[in-house]
Order: C-alpha cells, then structure tokens, then sequence
C-alpha cells in the first residue's frame, strides 16, 4: 500500500514540533495486544480518550493520601482535599478563560451540563411559546433536554439546516429567528461529521436578537484553544472524558450574572446556606449548582488532564491532528466505493464513512479483529443519518497519541474488509 507523507509527521521525527512518541509513552494501555500478535491501534476518541499516566497517578494519589470529604471537615484530610478540588475548578478557569472562577461548575458531563441549563435557566427565563433553536447536526444530548422541557412549559424547538457538506446554514439560522426565539443551544464541534462551526458567528447574531447562547463544546475541548471572554457565549458545557480525563467528570460554564439569576434544579448537601422546615436559603455561586458529595476524584482527575494538555500545548495537538486527517481522509479516498460522511472545509479530527453493501458493524467487526477500535452506529446523532439516508456510519476519530503508522494499518484493514466480502 502507498505511504503517503505527511510534512509534519516528517517533521515530528526529528523532534522539533511534535514528539508523538514521547506522548505515547504516557499512556500504559496503548501498549498492548488486544488481539493475538495484534498492537492496539485506538480511533475511538471522539467516544473516550485514553488517559495519561499523570492522571491516573493524581487520582491514585487522592484515594492513597488525600481521600476525604470536602467542604465539611476541618481536619487535614478534608482540607487537602478541598483544596485540591478547587484547585481543578481554577485550572479549568484558566483552561477556557472564564472571567470568574465561579463561573466553573462541576458536573457529571456535557449531558449534565445541558440538561441543568435546560431546568435551571429555562424554568427561570422561558414560558409557553417561546422558541428554542438547535441545529441538525446535534448529539441527543443537546436535542431530548429540549423536548422535555417542550413537554414540560410548552415551549417549541426549531432547527437550523446544514447542507450536505455537513456545513450549518447561517442564513438559515437567521430566518429562524423571531421575537419568540428567546435561547440557541449549538454544538461548537460535531461528533457525527468533524465540523467545526463558525460559532462566534452565530452567537455575534443570536446576541444581536438578545438570544443567550448554550454552545456543546464535549468534541471541541480536546482539539481547540477555548476561550469563553473572545467567544462570548453564555454558557459552555464541556467532558472530561473527551479529553484525557476520568469519566463522570466535566464542567458547565455560565455567565455570572445568568447563573446567579437561574434557580437549581437538584437540591440537597452543600449547596445550601440554611435550611428549615419553612424553606432554604441556597448557597453562592459554584456551591448552588454542586449538590451532593460531587466526582471529588474525577474533578481532580479533569484538573490533571488540563495539566497534560497544557504541558504539550492546545495548539500543538490541534495541529498535529489536523495532519492525521488529512492523511487519513487522502488515505481513505483511494479506496474504492467508500464514502466520507462530512466533508466541511474545517474539521476536527472524525473521519464518518461507508462502504458500500458493508455494514458499518461489520466493518467495526473485522477492524476490531486486527486490533483497530473504531466506533460504528449512529453516534447518538439519529437525525444526521436520517439527513443522509443511513442506518449508521464507521467512525475513526485521532487524538495526540496516535500516528500515521496506525492509519496505515487502519487503511490496509479497510482494504481487507472489502476483500473478505467480494
């Protein structure tokens, strides 16, 4: 099979923009056979990342030195390991440039994130009638929150349309909007198809109708600089999992003055000042959105990967991977009767395709049985297949750890699929 070359990778070897070796040596479970004489070769990013030997050394450090409560004890313990989690809530202020550190609140994940501002901020702010704009690239997460609230308040949910390209209408978006558009919750990057949409663009035009903006960034944190004071979205909801970190764990970012308005949508421990059986008094920013003992662990696990993230540097990973899909997508196209699902000019690092009478299941099979995880089905994203007309799609998803060599096995594992099934 041709080798294609790729100037930067060319470049990496010698050491001088990216040591993809030395950033393969932090993560242990790269370094296996899944399969009999068969070295894992992991494109299943976008679904998880690995995680680097710093994070799992935090983590492991927290539950052998630190492991306590936090917030409550005035003992050693529980002050180490206050000071640790907050310690992460700052890192991840500095990580997406929020004004305010109480701007950061931990959350389960993106889908936590999206669904408390759907409770929270639309039980405070919207009413029967108004209008709610998603697009028709969205994750399910970013789509059923929603709907329940449709069920709940009776407000309506209209969607911007995207081309075949996979490219979002801008246009569109605009003859959308009508006095009763009163939120946009937009995916900054898609899981589905790689786009990365214009979203300062959307949110300059939402902000111009006094729209507040809700943007998914779960595929974008890994792969883009973010910073929410240059954006000036409302709120940004992001995963640990999707970047280097434990799952369970991730952030939603709010304006101040909007999260100090919005009412919480779970009540219990620590985020309260008082309580009486007459009523309660809910606790100041972050603590009024944390109830509950939180993922003390996964906090701290997130802070670390930020850590990772920012030792190899944003910019450097985003480069470097934009050079594997570029390898990938040229790799790919050479081969017969394959179609790439998504083709926007500017894309993160998902390569969607099909085969023609091979099932992505099928694909995902025999790629599994030469060591290759990929991710087939619909990607939580039913209405993008249903767009293009398909029961699912393989994905192969890159991050800063993988490298040509595995594309190439990738690519020669592709070929033989079509082999076993001529």
């Amino acid at each position: 099979m041709e080798t294609i070359q790729s100037p930067l990778e060319a470049t990496t070897h010698k050491g001088l923009l990216f040591d993809v070796e030395s950033v393969r040596e932090a993560f242990p479970i790269l370094h296996q056979n899944v399969r009999p004489n068969k070295p894992l070769v992991y494109f299943d990013n976008a679904a998880s990342c690995q995680t680097p030997l710093s994070v799992i050394e935090a983590i492991t450090r927290f539950y052998t030195e630190d492991y306590s409560n936090i917030h409550r004890g005035v003992h050693a313990l529980s002050q180490r390991a206050t000071q640790q989690y907050e310690d992460a809530r700052f890192k991840l202020q500095r990580f997406i440039n929020a004004e305010h550190e109480s701007e950061v609140i931990f959350v389960r994940g993106t889908t936590e994130a999206i669904n408390l501002v759907a409770q929270s901020y639309g039980h405070t702010h919207l009413q029967k009638g108004d209008e709610v704009i998603v697009s028709a690239m969205e994750h399910h997460s970013n789509i059923v929150p929603w709907q329940i609230l449709e069920k709940q308040i009776g407000i309506s949910l209209k969607v911007i349309p995207m081309d075949t390209q996979g490219v979002l209408s801008i246009e569109g978006f605009e003859q959308l909007i009508t006095p009763k558009t009163k939120f946009l919750s937009l995916s900054h990057v898609s899981n589905a198809l790689g786009t990365i949409n214009p979203v300062k663009k959307f949110i300059k035009i939402a902000h111009q109708h006094n729209i507040p903006v809700l943007l998914d960034g779960a595929q974008a944190a890994p792969h883009i600089k973010l910073d929410m004071q240059d954006l000036d979205c409302d709120f940004y909801a992001l995963s640990g999992h999707k970047m280097y970190a434990p799952t369970g764990i991730g952030i939603l970012y709010g304006k101040k003055a909007l999260l100090d308005e919005m009412e919480p949508y779970q009540g219990g421990g620590d985020m309260i000042r008082s309580v009486t059986f007459e009523g309660s008094v809910f606790a100041d920013l972050p603590s009024k959105f944390e109830a509950g003992t939180p993922n003390i662990a996964g906090s701290i696990g997130l802070g670390a990967a930020v850590d990772w993230i920012e030792k190899i540097g944003i910019n450097k990973i985003a480069e470097y991977e934009r050079e594997l899909l570029l390898y990938a997508t040229k790799a790919i196209s050479k081969i017969p009767n394959i179609r790439i699902i998504g083709t926007a000019p500017h894309k993160a690092s998902v390569l969607s395709f099909v085969l023609d009478d091979i099932h992505p299941h099928d694909i995902s099979t025999i790629l599994d049985m030469e060591g290759i995880a990929i991710r087939s089905g619909q990607h939580c994203s039913q209405p993008i297949m249903d767009f293009f007309g398909l029961s699912a799609t393989a994905r192969a998803s890159f991050a800063a750890y993988n490298t040509k060599k595995e594309i190439d096995l990738f690519v020669f594992a592709l070929q033989k699929t079509i082999e076993i099934f001529k």
